[in-house]
């Protein structure tokens, strides 16, 4: 298992019942629980929040195994497979600005799939098959997922233009190369699952189990997220929040965890976690003062 946060800023009750509940998870059953910190997109990072992110962590009795993997440090391995797959006609170089791309209501239409275009002012698509490509999965919580990629989202990106790695062929490549073989996260990322099982398809690689929980909303149904303002997690308040945490992921925390030490409570839940409670929706109102 593993939890992959972005240091865009300080963990708030949203990105804890992701780390929590993919931690619960894998422990619950002896496995190893892996931190990943999604460090590529440097004009969305906030300095010093890495280094915040871990010790939220581990105050909230959530401690990884093995070293915490910077994807910063994984560039030439991202750019190595990108050549693999351009070397397999498997990805190609586009050269469509933004402008036009707004006209396509996010599904690509392949106009640069044979232009055979060079390195330059251009960013990198894969290539999906001519035909439809229908990509099915059995996720853990939602049940049967499908998506027809082609008609969703078309050649999708893989390197932007300022030369960026997307997220999609990172986290490929990363749960490959830590050896993740139960991914838990939120629920907006399960519409990223399809592309994510085409590239592992694509480089060779075998497909996780995928689980994917409720997001945690505002008092406006909007996602608790950095970019909404949700609070950071307080210090000092730990047992609390990870109660409220256990309670929210429907795992009937008993009243007397209140005054539990974080410890006591993350030995409670690792024996009690049970997956099959959580609701197999895509998103639940956050407790009160969250």
């Amino acid at each position: 298992g593993r939890f992959a946060p972005s240091p865009t800023g300080p963990l708030h009750f949203g990105s804890l019942i992701s780390a929590l509940a993919s931690f619960l998870d894998i422990r619950s059953v002896g496995g190893h629980w892996m931190l990943r910190i999604e460090d590529i997109d440097p004009p969305r990072e906030v300095l010093g929040a890495s280094d915040v992110i871990l010790r939220q962590l581990c105050a909230h009795g959530l401690h990884w195994d093995g070293p915490v993997l910077y994807q910063s440090n994984r560039l030439a391995a991202y750019a190595a497979a990108i050549e693999h797959l351009k070397s397999k006609d498997l990805a190609y170089y586009c050269s469509c600005n933004r402008k036009r791309l707004s006209t396509l209501n996010g599904i690509y239409d392949g106009l640069c799939r044979s232009l055979e275009l060079i390195s330059g002012e251009t960013s990198v698509r894969i290539r999906l098959p001519s035909q439809p490509t229908l990509i099915g999965f059995y996720d853990h919580i939602l049940g049967d997922y499908d998506q027809n990629i082609t008609n969703y989202v078309g050649d999708f990106i893989i390197q932007r233009k300022d030369q960026l790695f997307s997220y999609q062929l990172a986290v490929v490549l990363d749960d490959h190369y830590q050896g993740i073989t139960n991914v838990m996260r939120g629920s907006d990322l399960v519409d990223s699952t399809p592309r994510q099982i085409y590239l592992q398809r694509c480089l060779g690689y075998s497909q996780p189990q995928y689980a994917h929980i409720p997001i945690a909303t505002n008092a406006l149904g909007q996602k608790l997220s950095k970019q909404n303002c949700a609070a950071s997690l307080k210090q000092g308040e730990e047992s609390l929040t990870l109660w409220s945490a256990l309670d929210w992921l429907q795992q009937s925390p008993p009243e007397s965890l209140h005054n539990s030490s974080v410890n006591e409570i993350i030995a409670w839940a690792i024996a009690h976690w049970n997956s099959k409670k959580i609701k197999p929706s895509l998103s639940i109102s956050a407790p009160h003062g969250f």
